[in-house]
């Protein structure tokens, strides 16, 4: 399931020890089908909404220890030799819930509640995964976590319209002269422009608060966090350079540059601050 989905982060990379991986996988495909079913196709909400009910059971049958489903059976051996808790699988299922129920959002705070259950449970697992409890890596990764999932929210506006859901919050909306009919119609104008340009701004702040986090966990996850920084930095580029149109796509040369940068840049709270490196390409 890991190799099967496109994701523009790096998901249980080779830069992961060996023996660590399969738990980040396991991990992920509970997530990634519990997205599935949120999300894919064409059913009733209501039959979504049946069907992550379902995955829930089959979570609690898993740290019960009766788990069937193969997801389950990985997932249990992961929670049982890293002792992970239930509660951020249930956060996840909570978030994967909301995106069927709620398609409109009014405010920041509304959107950060969200991505509270949505991304940052996946940050504190995978530190739990490298033996890390403390708070304030926590908060740094939940920072962290939280400026990847706006990223991915600003990239896939378009996707989300054709869905008939937006997460750019109403009241900004409204600060930035932009209507929801407009949203809905696609307009594409100044005002457009500016709101899309507060939320990057916004996110990459994000990204800033958490720039600390790569160098002050275990050594075996730092290349991990840095390429995962440095990708999502690298995506808001993009959709800057796409004037906030379209879903951008990482080139070879922006991947080269994600991996020079994660292999040997540690200061991530400079980078992009001062003028851009001849050798940044467009």
């Amino acid at each position: 399931m890991t190799r099967a989905h496109y994701e523009n982060f790096p998901v249980a990379s080779l830069f992961l020890p060996g023996d660590k991986r399969p738990y980040i996988q396991a991990m992920y495909a509970f997530a990634r089908a519990a997205d599935d079913l949120a999300d894919e196709g064409a059913r009733p909400d209501e039959e979504r909404l049946v069907s992550l009910d379902d995955w829930g059971r089959q979570l609690e049958e898993c740290f019960a220890g009766t788990a069937e489903h193969p997801i389950f059976i990985a997932l249990r051996d992961t929670v049982e030799r890293l002792a992970l808790p239930i509660e951020p699988f249930r956060d996840l299922l909570s978030a994967f819930r909301r995106d069927v129920t709620q398609h409109r959002y009014g405010s920041f705070d509304e959107i950060l509640g969200y991505c509270r259950c949505s991304a940052n449970p996946v940050g504190r697992l995978v530190l739990m995964l490298f033996g890390h409890g403390d708070e304030t890596l926590f908060r740094l990764s939940d920072d962290l976590c939280t400026a990847l999932q706006l990223t991915n929210f600003w990239q896939d506006v378009a996707v989300d319209r054709s869905k008939g859901r937006s997460y750019i919050p109403e009241e900004d909306m409204r600060a930035h002269g932009y209507s929801w009919e407009q949203w809905s119609a696609g307009v594409y104008n100044a005002s457009y422009q500016g709101l899309m340009k507060f939320q990057v701004d916004r996110t990459r702040e994000l990204f800033y608060r958490a720039a600390e986090l790569p160098s002050i966990v275990e050594k075996d996850l730092q290349v991990e966090l840095r390429l995962v920084w440095f990708g999502g930095m690298r995506i808001l580029r993009r959709f800057e350079r796409n004037r906030y149109l379209g879903r951008p796509v990482l080139t070879s040369a922006d991947k080269a540059l994600v991996l020079f940068l994660g292999l040997f840049h540690n200061d991530l709270s400079r980078y992009g601050k001062k003028k851009e490196k001849w050798w940044d390409p467009a």
